[in-house]
C-alpha cells in the first residue's frame, strides 16, 4: 500500500485534487480527511429531548484566554455546529452556513431545515474537490440542531453526510466512538447525554483533561433554542 501510495505521488496523482489515481482514489481529498483526523476532538449526542455537542479546544499556551478560542458556533436559534480540522476551513463553512441560515429566515420567515442547510455545505465542499484551481476543504463539521425532532449529521471533505444518533470526529475519534457505541441508550436524556459526552473526552483525553478546554451546548426540542453548557455543568457532570 505504501509502494502505491509512493509511486502514486511520483506520477504526480497527488497534487491535483481533480485528477483521480488509476485506482479511482483522489488524493488531496484524502490527504484533507487525513487533516480532519488531526484535529480537535468533538462529539454529538442525539437525546430524547434534544441534541447536544462537545469539544475540545485544545489550549496550546497558558497564556491564551480560553474563552477567545470558539469551537462551537451558533448557526441559528436551533442549530449549532463545531469542526475538526483546519479550523479556518471549518469557520469560513460555518460563516456561510450561518449567512444561508439568516437569508432563509428572512424570505420565508421561518427556520432553515437542517437537513437542507447541511445538504447546502455539502454542495460547497463537493465543488472544490470538482474543479481546479483551489484544494479541498480540510475539515468535517458536526451540524446539531432542533426541526420537528432533533437531528445530527457529520459533514466530511468529500461532500458526504451521513445522519447520527451519536458519533465523533477529530483526535480520538476511533476511542470516541467506541465509548459511544457502548455506551449510547436510543432514549438517553439530555441531562445523561451531557454526563455520556464529558465521560467520553474524559476517557480519550486522559491526564490532558481539564474543564476549561471543554466547550459544549444543547438544543432542547422543547424551546428549540442554542444553550451553552457552563462550566459548572461539566464539571458535575465529570
Amino acid at each position: 500500500m505504501q509502494q502505491q501510495q509512493t509511486q502514486h505521488q511520483m506520477m504526480g496523482y497527488d497534487r491535483s485534487s481533480i485528477m483521480f489515481s488509476p485506482d479511482g482514489r483522489l488524493l488531496q481529498v484524502e490527504y484533507a480527511k487525513k487533516t480532519v483526523r488531526q484535529g480537535t476532538s468533538a462529539l454529538g449526542v442525539v437525546c430524547k429531548d434534544g441534541v447536544l455537542l462537545m469539544a475540545d479546544k485544545r489550549i496550546s499556551e497558558k497564556l491564551i484566554v480560553p474563552r477567545s478560542i470558539e469551537k462551537i458556533y451558533q448557526v441559528d436559534d436551533h442549530i449549532g455546529a463545531t469542526a475538526s480540522g483546519m479550523l479556518s476551513d471549518g469557520r469560513v463553512l460555518i460563516e456561510r452556513a450561518q449567512l444561508v441560515a439568516q437569508q432563509h429566515r428572512v424570505t420565508y420567515d421561518e427556520p432553515i431545515d437542517v437537513l437542507g442547510l447541511v445538504k447546502e455545505i455539502c454542495d460547497v465542499k463537493q465543488f472544490f474537490t470538482q474543479y481546479g484551481g483551489a484544494r479541498p476543504f480540510g475539515v468535517s463539521i458536526l451540524f446539531a440542531g432542533v426541526n420537528d425532532h432533533p437531528e445530527l449529521y457529520v459533514t466530511d471533505p468529500t461532500g458526504i453526510f451521513f445522519e447520527y444518533k451519536a458519533t465523533a470526529i477529530g483526535e480520538g475519534e476511533t476511542e470516541l466512538k467506541d465509548f459511544l457505541d457502548k455506551n449510547y441508550k436510543d432514549n438517553i436524556q439530555l441531562e445523561d447525554g451531557i454526563k455520556l459526552a464529558v465521560r467520553a473526552l474524559k476517557k480519550v483525553l486522559g491526564k490532558e483533561f481539564d474543564i476549561n478546554r471543554i466547550d459544549g451546548v444543547y438544543i432542547n426540542s422543547k424551546d428549540r433554542k442554542f444553550t451553552r453548557i457552563s462550566k459548572d455543568r461539566i464539571s458535575k457532570a465529570a
